[in-house]
């Protein structure tokens, strides 16, 4: 273990060339470089010299990027050095780990330099008994703001929601109001705009504090502010909430209990990851994956992945099925074995992009009773248009393959029918799944590749059994 060296010689003995690229460009491979040589040779000062002017979200990533012995020599050479809001940042396995080796005592003692918001988000991933300590060990104000938080729905805004904001009266001058902002009595230290409620707690308007700071002193402040506000209810889904700021383009919004009182606010930076999670959700569900995290087990991949694969061998065997159904017709015409493939294949990737259109239109709420139509109008054109030209071209293909004409047509009719089908089954599909409350993005996929393969297998060898036998 390298020698301690006294803080006020930290500083001057520590290279600066590497300092000035921590504070300069986060966490460049030379910092990363730095720091692992640092932690190898257990040398604190070192170590916690380098880290600390790293933004919290670029020590988050050092800690998910190196080893878990490393990782958990790190967090013990850099102790209060770690931005506690680093904590928030990082990966849900990884903060695990990292809170696990902090200890409840130092948790409670990091929290309150947290916002609200990220406090409640830390102690979601506490176990029950850690977070009946590290609740113990924090002030009573600030357990029972993160005890009412945890209390609303999973992913809801009540979980996302901070409690320090700006609340003023409507009655207050500009003046009154950017006196209060400067005595320091207000918790916010970060705040986009302030909120205006009556005298029982009731958002009633909104001032930007652009608005605000352009304003005479003597004005009051229910003269400058904005009535047309958008309060989210507490227990609306987060996804909603993402949805309302994306529609709306907004920076910032109140948030409000069963009876309209405002309990809190929500940013856009909480949104960011809103709609980061989601999407991550979506497209892992997508592909059949329950949890996109490459720290996860080999059994919690079992689990994630194998059910899904399941399914899938069920319509993999329909399928099949259907091809045994003209056994006797493969048999006879080896060609149709060479060419059954392509059919199906290009039915599941024309399938695969209309529905993926379709599940990201029902994710933005995009549908209507009018759009839906229009939206089936323009897909099925394209279908159309699709399915005639490949029909031509794999016809054609297949023609000068084989030379027979009558095989390449019906490979040509049979490629036509199964893109129009695709493009339908690709709407219809996740519009069903929906309607019987299922998500559309976790079994749409599955669901159409059956359609298109048991469609574009029947359609091709039943025409063969038709017209070549």
């Amino acid at each position: 273990m390298a020698e301690e060296t006294p803080p006020e010689a930290t500083l001057a003995e520590t290279e600066p060339s590497d300092l000035q690229v921590t504070s300069l460009y986060g966490l460049t491979p030379k910092v990363e470089a730095a720091i692992l040589e640092a932690v190898e040779g257990g040398n604190k000062r070192r170590a916690r010299m380098l880290v600390s002017p790293l933004h919290p979200a670029d020590q988050a990533d050092l800690l998910e990027r190196v080893s878990a012995d490393q990782c958990a020599v790190l967090v013990s050479l850099l102790g209060p050095a770690l931005d506690p809001e680093a904590i928030t940042h990082l990966d849900e396995e990884i903060m695990e780990r990292v809170l696990d080796q902090l200890g409840t005592d130092a948790i409670a003692r990091a929290l309150p330099a947290l916002d609200s918001d990220d406090v409640v988000h830390i102690a979601e991933e506490l176990e029950p008994a850690d977070l009946d300590e590290v609740l113990q060990a924090m002030p009573a104000q600030e357990r029972v703001l993160v005890e009412q938080a945890l209390a609303w729905p999973e992913d809801s805004a009540g979980r996302m929601m901070q409690r320090e904001m700006v609340v003023v009266p409507p009655f207050w001058t500009v003046g009154q109001t950017i006196d209060f902002l400067r005595s320091g009595d207000s918790k916010a230290n970060e705040f986009y705009m302030l909120i205006v409620t009556d005298p029982s707690g009731h958002p009633v308007g909104e001032v930007r504090l652009s608005s605000l700071l352009r304003s005479p002193r003597p004005r009051r402040i229910s003269e400058i502010m904005e009535t047309d506000i958008r309060s989210v209810p507490v227990a609306m889904d987060q996804e909603e909430v993402a949805l309302l700021f994306r529609r709306y383009g907004m920076v910032s919004t109140s948030v409000v209990d069963q009876e309209g009182r405002l309990v809190g606010v929500i940013t856009m930076d909480d949104v960011v990851d809103v709609i980061d999670e989601e999407a991550e959700e979506d497209l892992m569900a997508l592909a059949g994956v329950a949890d996109g995290s490459i720290r996860i087990s080999v059994p919690e991949m079992l689990r994630g992945r194998a059910s899904w694969l399941l399914v899938n061998l069920i319509t993999a065997v329909l399928a099949s099925l259907v091809i045994g159904l003209f056994e006797a017709t493969i048999e006879k015409i080896v060609a149709l074995a060479v060419l059954m493939p392509i059919v199906a294949s290009m039915g599941g990737n024309a399938g695969t992009q209309t529905v993926t259109v379709a599940v990201r239109a029902l994710a933005m709420r995009e549908f209507s009773a009018k759009t839906v139509w229009s939206f089936a109008g323009k897909e099925l054109t394209v279908g159309l248009l699709n399915g005639l030209f490949f029909a031509v071209l794999a016809g054609g293909l297949s023609w000068v393959w084989f030379r027979d004409l009558e095989v390449a047509t019906i490979l040509a009719v049979a490629m036509l029918v199964n893109l129009i089908v695709a493009a339908l089954s690709g709407l219809l599909v996740p519009l069903g799944l929906q309607r019987v409350g299922v998500d559309p993005a976790v079994a749409s996929s599955v669901l159409l590749t059956t359609i298109t393969d048991v469609v574009g297998f029947f359609v091709f060898l039943g025409l063969a059994a038709v017209f070549l036998l």
